[in-house]
């Protein structure tokens, strides 16, 4: 199932950005089921908005992020604040806790 970055409550600013977290694999690679107490804490994610980035040093321009809305990101596993607004889960993350882009 595809889905495409939906308009999010959440507006980021800075360098930060809304991501909501993929979820996790529920079978191994060989088929077994791994129940939720196994489970890791997801580190794939889409990114549903992006803040407009810091400032340069000298406070004249925005420095642009790296990511996009609609991107599959990689963060880091214990970066980000999780959030819950109406009844959906995100995560806002630092634009520095996402590790790479996954081009699917």
């Amino acid at each position: 199932m595809v889905t495409t970055a939906t308009k999010v409550p959440v507006k980021p600013l800075g360098d930060r950005i809304v991501v909501q977290p993929l979820e996790a694999e529920q079978t191994t690679a060989s088929g077994l089921v791994i129940p939720d107490t196994a489970k890791e804490k997801p580190q794939e994610g889409r990114v549903l908005a992006v803040g407009p980035g810091n400032w340069d040093e000298d406070g004249e321009k925005r420095i642009p992020l790296d990511v996009s809305e609609g991107d599959i990101v990689l963060y880091s596993k214990y970066g980000g604040t999780e959030v819950k607004y109406n009844g959906e889960e995100y995560l806002v993350l630092s634009a520095r806790d996402v590790l790479a882009i996954i081009e699917k």
